[in-house]
């Protein structure tokens, strides 16, 4: 597009790369954008919200979503992308918090600024300079264990660190075709999903909804998918046997249960890779498109990224394969801090400058982890022991009868805590599953109850709200 410098689009370097556009470079549904279209419409944005101190995007499954997202990077004003399921409190939390000055989107009652649609078809031909690398990004807005959600900060730099570490570790090329459905507000679906295939000039296709049926009919070389896209995805024979043409199936967000990791392999034909990350350190750990693909394990840490275990006790913990620790992040794609917290920030940072994810790990001599799951909630202290809730998951999907399964530590005036089940599916004896685990893992991980429910409480990305179990008592 004339009038428009390469330097205007520097952190995603593929949106200009006319040698390889295509009329539906980037397609949601059944809208689709070349690259200099969406180039012109976002700079179009952008001339509209140059100057703010930020701005908050609807974020819808819509090609507006892309290109209000685009236009916020292209002018270099923080982009605060909103949850588009959430709840009226929670948005008016994002948008006041976050001190957006423009909505981008649809109107909504209870967000008092000015509201300003998206036009897919605009066009302006503005040179916008490249903002700092330090310079912010997006602040993404987290659940914690307390309180409202927490604003991420992250900065350019971190996000083009990140999605180039992703890129060598997946071969991620300008001739890949990605296919995913997932929401555009979180880091899988926005950053990954969005910003990764506009920084390698790979092509998009976003399928709204995450179906079996529409992956299958997308014809894509990558794939982006939840463990609960994957499971459906396995549910649907067809669908899976579709993808064998692919070339890497990428599962992330939560821990990819080993049956559907299983069958998924044997369905089309390869196993899925799989990835670690969080919000606040984006995505820092994957297994690579050539390298081992380990059932229940996430891979290698990215380049520029290190990752270390902190012992019980407080000091490190080794990386032997079996001994469980805090895991510890460094590296180039950390967030800069909580919006407003300095507090919550300095508790997340240890001296020497490493985050405290929360999460628990174990880590092989070869440099693989295994992600036991959060602290606060997967590591369960019974009897003396301290056992990893997702090890006991695993063996519990592995009984004929049950298709889910979610572990917590619920209080015991014996144990300190003792191991519960939650289970989904057609279980006639709670005691006969319980047994079965004893079978493969250590007694003391031998679930001490098992409750048959009709479903798991999941969040839009997958994960199990554990604390609503644990509410449960």
């Amino acid at each position: 597009m004339s009038g428009v410098s390469d330097s205007a689009t520097r952190l995603l370097t593929g949106l200009t790369d006319a040698t390889a556009d295509r009329p539906d470079a980037v397609r949601v549904g059944d809208d689709a954008l070349s690259r200099e279209r969406l180039l012109g419409a976002a700079t179009a944005v952008a001339d509209r919200i140059a100057g703010a101190p930020a701005v908050a995007v609807d974020a819808q499954p819509r090609i507006e979503t892309v290109v209000g997202a685009v236009g916020c990077l292209l002018a270099g004003v923080p982009l605060v992308p909103v949850p588009a399921d959430a709840g009226p409190v929670e948005r008016r939390h994002i948008v006041h918090d976050s001190g957006a000055a423009l909505w981008l989107g649809d109107p909504r009652d209870e967000v008092d600024l000015p509201t300003a649609p998206v036009d897919a078809h605009a066009a302006s031909g503005t040179a916008y300079r490249e903002p700092p690398a330090d310079a912010t990004a997006l602040i993404m807005y987290t659940s914690g264990t307390t309180g409202p959600p927490k604003g991420v900060v992250l900065s350019r730099s971190a996000v083009a660190a990140d999605l180039d570490g992703l890129a060598a570790a997946w071969d991620w090329t300008p001739d890949d075709v990605l296919v995913h459905g997932l929401p555009l507000f979180h880091v899988h679906g926005l950053v990954l999903g969005v910003f990764g295939a506009l920084r390698v000039g790979s092509r998009l296709r976003h399928t709204v909804r995450p179906k079996p049926e529409a992956y299958a009919a997308a014809a894509g070389s990558l794939y982006f998918g939840v463990p609960t896209v994957w499971s459906r995805v396995c549910n649907d024979a067809d669908s899976a046997r579709a993808l064998r043409s692919a070339r890497l199936l990428v599962s992330g967000s939560a821990p990819l249960p080993v049956p559907v990791f299983d069958r998924l392999a044997e369905l089309a034909g390869q196993a899925p890779v799989e990835r670690y990350g969080m919000s606040e350190t984006l995505i820092t750990i994957s297994t690579r498109h050539d390298g081992e693909r380990r059932p229940g394990w996430v891979g290698l840490a990215l380049p520029g990224v290190e990752t270390r275990l902190r012992g019980e006790g407080g000091a490190l913990a080794p990386h032997d394969g079996q001994t469980i620790g805090q895991l510890e992040v460094a590296g180039t794609t950390l967030f800069d801090e909580y919006l407003h917290n300095p507090g919550k920030t300095a508790e997340s940072i240890t001296d020497d400058g490493w985050f405290r994810t929360g999460d628990v790990a174990v880590i092989d001599p070869g440099g693989f982890h295994r992600i036991v799951g959060r602290e606060s909630v997967d590591l369960i202290k019974s009897g003396g022991y301290r056992i990893g809730a997702g090890e006991v998951e695993q063996a519990l999907l592995g009984h004929p009868q049950v298709r889910e399964a979610a572990v917590v530590g619920l209080p015991d005036a014996d144990l300190g805590q003792r191991v519960v089940a939650f289970v989904v599916g057609e279980v006639t004896s709670p005691e006969a599953v319980m047994d079965f685990v004893a079978q493969s893992l250590s007694v003391h991980k031998r679930p001490r109850e098992v409750r048959v429910i009709d479903q798991l409480p999941l969040n839009a990305m997958g994960k199990v709200q554990k604390k609503q179990l644990m509410e449960l008592g």
